[in-house]
């Protein structure tokens, strides 16, 4: 299996970003376990394009991997750790390992640099620094990655902060990829009285299989058989919410699309979105005598042409 992500997904280096989540689409359709459970080589390589996707359907991260920052797993690459670290020093301590002035500092450390700016009775001359001195705590920033059932549904997930505590988030139904959710007083300590500061956490939603969506709108690609086609059915479909019967008209052809309506996003407060199901008319791998004796009788018999328009406009 390729380590190269741009490799594992079947696209160059140069591509843009819908071209990247386009390919990665077309994969997990292939290759997602629910159709394949008994394949273990394509599941096996959709856990390899999932991996691909996350690294490169991600801009922080495809940025930071092109530039050798990070490697195809996501993990930091150690010559590069060890250069963020000597130019993170003073310049009088580089190759000394401690933290530099960019690292988490104490309230002591913080109050040795502001007794610098309002002299030695400053923060500390006036009942020590937190006593007077009072500031609002940092935001955190947290990256979550979610199912995209999860997301048009909502759901509930957690979070680990750096201490390693778990942070409960719940995903608002209809949340959409690139969604930035606060949680307010979730972030840093603030110093004397301050307020905590804010969790933001950026939202991926990882592509599904069978469905898209564009804005509130679901759609999907509904293969049918020929006589399903000729005849009109009703059939199950598959949604967000679960499966429903639909029926399909007597002479449907390929591309022809049904909508089922509020079955698609609902946010919270707001009107459900459809749900467009585009038909595509699927034949068996092998025609049997009897169908290709039904084709060849409709074929003597008609006088239907497709591609009668084609020409006149031609």
């Amino acid at each position: 299996m390729s380590n190269d992500p741009y490799k594992t997904l079947g696209v160059p280096k140069t591509a843009s970003d819908a071209e990247i989540k386009k390919a990665y689409r077309k994969l997990a359709k292939e290759l997602h376990p629910d159709l394949n459970p008994d394949d273990a080589a394509k599941q096996e390589r959709f856990k390899a394009v999932s991996a691909a996707y996350d690294l490169l359907g991600d801009p922080e991260k495809r940025r930071r991997f092109d530039a050798g920052e990070i490697d195809a797993s996501g993990q930091e690459r150690a010559d590069r750790q060890y250069y963020h670290e000597y130019a993170g020093q003073d310049s009088g301590r580089r190759y000394d390992r401690g933290p530099g002035f960019g690292a988490t500092m104490s309230e002591e450390d913080l109050g040795d640099i502001f007794s610098q700016f309002f002299g030695q009775g400053g923060a500390h001359g006036r009942g020590g620094f937190g006593g007077d001195f009072h500031a609002r705590g940092q935001d955190l920033h947290y990256h979550l990655e979610v199912d995209f059932l999860d997301a048009a549904r909502g759901a509930r997930k957690a979070v680990t902060m750096p201490d390693g505590q778990q942070l409960q988030v719940s995903i608002p139904p209809g949340t959409g990829d690139g969604t930035t959710l606060r949680l307010r007083g979730k972030g840093g300590k603030g110093l004397g009285e301050g307020d905590r500061g804010d969790a933001l956490i950026s939202i991926n939603v990882r592509p599904h299989p069978v469905f898209v969506r564009e804005g509130d709108t679901i759609e999907m690609e509904l293969p049918i058989t020929f006589d399903e086609a000729v005849l009109g059915a009703k059939v199950d479909v598959p949604t967000i919410a679960g499966p429903v019967s639909m029926s399909i008209p007597k002479g449907a052809s390929s591309g022809q699309k049904l909508r089922l309506r509020g079955k698609g996003v609902c946010r919270p407060k707001g009107k459900a979105g459809d749900q467009i199901v585009r038909l595509k008319i699927v034949l068996p791998d092998r025609i049997d005598a009897e169908m290709e004796d039904i084709a060849r009788r409709w074929r003597e018999a008609s006088t239907f042409d497709p591609r009668a328009k084609l020409r006149r406009m031609a």
